[in-house]
């Protein structure tokens, strides 16, 4: 049984990731977002580590199929490299949020490092939307943001795209099972995710628009 004295100590003890985030760190954390609304039938696509050439590209037209809007959580090393992937982003009406730099750990990184690499980051990112890489973030390093004016916005579902141990089919299934009116959906416009989202989103978008749904950018 783990035992713990802070809230930041339950976050790090957790198993490398869950699908769906449990109520008691969403509690915890509750200055941080981790869904919206369960009233309208509206569901949250985000896409984080791009924009990837190819991938980010793919993501963008499946979208536009569906009149579906997104969050893009950008690296700004790569928003440096493919700018014209991420002005196609803005072209298309998705919002953007800041992804740190370099795709910094924030518990295994000092402070104020890590907040320099975010402001590196926003020279290139025009957002006030933030979520930390592997969603690890110091209290410290939270409360600091927020006085910067940053939204932390986090998830409750977490696709798994990036884990090569599963199957595109299973990560379609972590998503479809797991979402509901105002989720907070996590996958990966990068090359690591590219088999499962090449194969998930379509299917993803195509669910949720015939039950309804709506697919809205966080603002």
């Amino acid at each position: 049984m783990l035992h713990v004295t802070d809230k930041k100590n339950i976050y790090k003890h957790m198993k490398l990731y869950t699908i769906k985030t449990p109520t008691i760190i969403q509690s915890l954390f509750s200055n941080y977002r981790w869904r919206f609304s369960s009233v309208p039938k509206e569901i949250y696509l985000t896409f984080d580590d791009g924009p990837t050439p190819e991938i980010t590209e793919f993501v963008l037209s499946e979208l536009k199929k569906h009149k579906a809007k997104a969050t893009f959580f950008c690296i700004g090393k790569n928003v440096k490299s493919h700018q014209k992937i991420y002005q196609n982003i803005l072209n298309h009406g998705h919002a953007v949020g800041n992804h740190t730099f370099n795709h910094l750990n924030g518990f295994k990184t000092n402070s104020s490092v890590y907040l320099e690499n975010i402001k590196h980051a926003s020279a290139h990112i025009d957002s006030k939307l933030f979520r930390p890489p592997y969603g690890k973030l110091k209290a410290s390093q939270g409360k600091l943001l927020q006085k910067e004016g940053y939204k932390i916005i986090m998830w409750n579902v977490l696709s798994g795209d990036f884990d090569k141990s599963i199957s595109p089919e299973k990560c379609l299934e972590n998503v479809l099972g797991n979402t509901t009116n105002g989720s907070i959906i996590v996958m990966h416009d990068s090359e690591k995710a590219k088999e499962k989202i090449f194969y998930a989103l379509p299917r993803i978008l195509a669910h949720f628009t015939k039950e309804g749904y709506t697919f809205k950018a966080v603002v």
